[in-house]
């Protein structure tokens, strides 16, 4: 399928979910009504609810990790948030970076960023945004935040390498990201692999953990460090759409799997980054 293709079938999909709160994703067995033809997405999520800044009208359960705990965020930063849907991580990095700081959001998804403007409007504040724009070819200007931050979002994008190049280009020197994200170790089977429906549900677009980090490392970011790690299962009544009874126990039973990781990399440059 052609990248484009691809990109619109992820807009479809989020504009689906946007309409929904989270328990109206959660509450079906596919993240959106129209129940056992969608995808679960409330399987990789995380629980945001104990988190400064939490705002839960923003919270789709669309998340694999907790970026804004490990990304270092200080008072004054200058923080991006790519695939920034309703607005969930960016509520709780504007509650980090304080008043003098700033937060922007980035989406593609008009129907996202339209719920994302409407929480916004509730809170008043000032120094948070919401932009249109796709990741692989970001409308920002290079050398302008402090950390960006992405949570289960990358593997929607169809060239990583793009990514991960515009990440590094709209960095500061000095600066770095945290990103949750899902990737794979040993090999996702070809039927899941070729779903549109898991890609929009971020699992067939998955890449193996270690050419992950390698398109990182090429993109030229240092100091890699992996902060969170854990497998997650997929359900088998997920799995029975798309494989034999022999074929889920196979892959369920073996050393493949899905991993959600949360990581952070710097531009070389003037160190932003504090310990976690």
């Amino acid at each position: 399928m052609k990248a484009e293709d691809l990109k619109l079938i992820v807009q479809d999909k989020y504009a689906e979910i946007a309409s929904k709160s989270q328990s109206g994703n959660r509450s079906s067995c596919c993240g959106a009504e129209g129940c056992c033809d969608e995808t679960d997405y409330s399987m990789l999520s995380e629980d945001y609810t104990a988190l400064e800044g939490y705002n839960p009208e923003a919270d789709l359960g669309l998340g694999c990790g907790l970026p804004t705990a490990f990304a270092g965020i200080k008072k004054g930063d200058h923080v991006l948030d790519l695939g920034s849907g309703a607005g969930n991580d960016c509520f709780v990095a504007r509650t980090l970076v304080g008043e003098e700081g700033r937060v922007t959001g980035l989406d593609f998804t008009d129907a996202m960023l339209e719920k994302a403007e409407r929480n916004l409007e509730k809170t008043g504040f000032t120094n948070l945004a919401f932009v249109k724009g796709d990741i692989e070819k970001m409308p920002l200007p290079d050398n302008t935040y402090d950390v960006v931050i992405s949570n289960c979002v990358l593997n929607l994008v169809p060239d990583k390498r793009k990514a991960f190049g515009e990440i590094y280009r709209v960095l500061k020197p000095g600066g770095h990201f945290c990103i949750s994200d899902v990737v794979l170790e040993g090999a996702l089977p070809e039927k899941i692999r070729e779903a549109a429906e898991m890609y929009a549900g971020c699992v067939s677009g998955a890449l193996q953990k270690q050419e992950y980090l390698a398109i990182i490392r090429e993109a030229g970011f240092t100091g890699m460090v992996i902060h969170a790690e854990r497998k997650t299962d997929i359900p088998d009544d997920m799995l029975g759409k798309y494989l034999s009874p022999d074929e889920i126990e196979s892959f369920t039973q073996g050393d493949s799997g899905v991993f959600s990781i949360t990581l952070n990399a710097e531009k070389p440059g003037s160190s932003s980054l504090k310990s976690a």
